[in-house]
């Protein structure tokens, strides 16, 4: 008997601050039968795969609740890979991709880094530059790096606590015990020593503050600023990074023009369903995948191929929703709508691939599980080896524990990896390049070699006019002038291309850019190319027709790989 196959599901996670904490929710995740999952700090999110016979979604949020965490449902996915979320239109495109509130907009909106730094400021010049150091300043720096302590760094204590609750050591320990360590000495010299005396004269040397009763307010108020800046600078990577996604997901048109009845109506392309029979004039997004019913036209399918030339169609062709229709009017009847489109079906693949985990990012997870506990036990160790070896004494021993646990936290060691892999994915979604997976940015230092068949691939994606081979006694200047004009509100890349080469050689002979003359009775061909009358002259540019095949100039052209244009 086969085992049932896997369902998917894809899980939003909150709370987590650091690669300990996604380690810790993939490791309870796994340990559920039938489930195997990968949770990916910098996108906040868990992939899992697991049996629907054995377990439910609603037990795995539990799981995740439980080690301290808040879950939710981003989507479910069938067997086959389909999407079972709703929130989209035909095309597949979403107004917002299903996730949390945007980490670097509700950072943006947190004060404590601002307010962090300006109390932290004067605390720090203070302890720095006796020539500042006022009678009672101490006692100003302590009231001044409460409030820092306790609110600013309450984010890294209540991480830190709730982990504790659950037997877990992260990133937030280190940090919480390092500034509690040391504002806890800092106002213990104050109330219960000689530092709160006045007059007290605190200087800096190489070794750290000088002997006797010294303080660490400073070195609160710092640490607790900089590591506060420092995740306002990750949320703000991870948001640009994901902002290439959500750009993807919302290329799609918003509405379409259903053949309902014999007649046009205007409606949501998310109404749309497979069967309809949709409308698509000349500078209109197709609205969902299908296949063409009625009518010719070149379809612009730059955003799927990258190829700047559009693509002919006709009758029986099919289409991709998203796709610019460049010339004729269009019937097309609908096939593929909402998750099941091409478009949709590319976020898919950019998601997945930003919440996968390349092989070096796993060996990252892995450092990272052990990395915590060592570092409190070198810390600790070196604690008792001052107060053992009586070097410096007490503060000396403080300063040095204390800044094995704050330097050490590896902040970068989780983040660097998954943040570059969301930025590469999510620039190469921009530039129309789908990565699979992380693992193949890793394998890509293995290639030697590279085939591209694409024109825009290697190229700006415009075309130029290279040259003008007049026939029957008109000038270059005189035929690209016609050609101009009656090109002149065309959207065709051959089209822009003959304009701007009109527009530069005015410009070089006049010293200005001239526009092309009027043209009317224009009428396009679907395939062919177009007409109008420029003057008396009834001017059409195009695809060579009949003899003109054969002809030299349009037989080179094919040579050289160029397009040749008959006017």
């Amino acid at each position: 008997m086969s085992p049932a196959p896997a369902s998917r599901i894809d899980l939003g996670i909150t709370g987590m601050t650091c690669t300990s904490c996604s380690a810790r929710v993939e490791r309870k995740l796994n340990k559920l039968e039938g489930v195997e999952a990968s949770v990916n700090f910098a996108t906040e999110t868990a992939a899992v795969s697991y049996d629907a016979a054995r377990t439910t979604p609603e037990e795995l949020l539990d799981v995740i609740r439980a080690t301290g965490y808040e879950g939710f449902l981003l989507g479910a996915r069938g067997t086959d890979g389909t999407d079972g979320t709703n929130g989209t239109d035909a095309n597949g495109s979403r107004e917002a991709p299903s996730a949390a509130p945007s980490g670097a907009d509700s950072d943006a909106r947190d004060p404590r880094l601002p307010v962090s730094a300006a109390l932290s400021a004067p605390v720090a010049a203070l302890s720095m530059i006796p020539a500042w150091q006022f009678p009672l300043w101490q006692w100003v720096a302590l009231a001044l790096i409460t409030p820092v302590y306790l609110w600013g760094g309450w984010p890294f204590h209540r991480a830190a606590l709730t982990n504790l609750r659950h037997g877990a050591f992260t990133m937030d320990t280190l940090v919480s015990l390092g500034t509690t360590a040391a504002y806890g000495w800092s106002a213990w010299a104050l109330f219960f020593g000689s530092a709160g005396r006045p007059g007290l004269v605190m200087h800096m040397s190489l070794s750290g503050h000088a002997q006797g009763q010294a303080l660490y307010l400073e070195t609160v108020g710092v640490v607790i600023t900089f590591l506060l800046l420092g995740r306002r600078l990750e949320e703000r990577a991870k948001g640009r990074s994901s902002e290439a996604l959500r750009h993807l997901l919302s290329l799609g048109a918003k509405e379409a023009t259903a053949l309902r009845g014999g007649r046009e109506e205007r409606v949501p392309a998310a109404a749309l369903r497979p069967g309809d029979r949709v409308v698509v004039r000349p500078g209109e997004q197709i609205p969902a995948d299908g296949v063409v019913a009625e009518g010719r036209s070149a379809v612009d399918e730059s955003m799927l191929t990258g190829e700047s030339v559009p693509v002919e169609v006709g009758p029986g062709a099919r289409v991709t929703g998203a796709t610019l229709n460049s010339s004729g009017r269009l019937v097309v009847d609908v096939t593929r709508v909402g998750e099941e489109s091409t478009l949709a079906q590319m976020g898919r693949l950019v998601a997945q691939a930003q919440a996968g985990k390349a092989p070096v990012q796993r060996l990252v997870d892995r450092i990272a599980q052990v990395f915590v506990p060592v570092v409190m036990a070198v810390s600790a160790a070196t604690l008792a080896g001052h107060l053992l070896l009586g070097s410096g004494g007490a503060a000396e021993a403080l300063t040095a524990a204390v800044a094995v646990l704050i330097i050490a936290c590896p902040c970068a060691l989780g983040l660097a990896t998954p943040t570059a892999l969301l930025a590469g994915t999510g620039r190469g979604a921009q530039l129309g390049l789908l990565i699979r997976g992380p693992e193949v940015l890793q394998s890509t230092k293995r290639i030697d070699t590279i085939l591209l068949d694409k024109t825009g691939t290697v190229t700006t994606g415009r075309m130029r006019l290279r040259r003008v081979t007049p026939v029957g006694g008109f000038s270059p200047e005189e035929v690209l002038r016609l050609a101009a004009a009656v090109e002149a509100g065309s959207e065709h890349p051959i089209g822009r291309a003959i304009v701007a080469a009109h527009g530069s050689s005015a410009a070089g002979e006049e010293g200005e850019e001239a526009t092309p003359e009027p043209a009317r009775d224009f009428r396009a061909t679907a395939g062919s190319g177009i007409s109008a009358r420029v003057g008396e002259r009834a001017v059409s540019v195009g695809r060579p027709e009949g003899d003109l095949r054969a002809h030299p100039a349009v037989t080179a052209a094919q040579r050289e790989g160029a397009t040749a244009v008959a006017v």
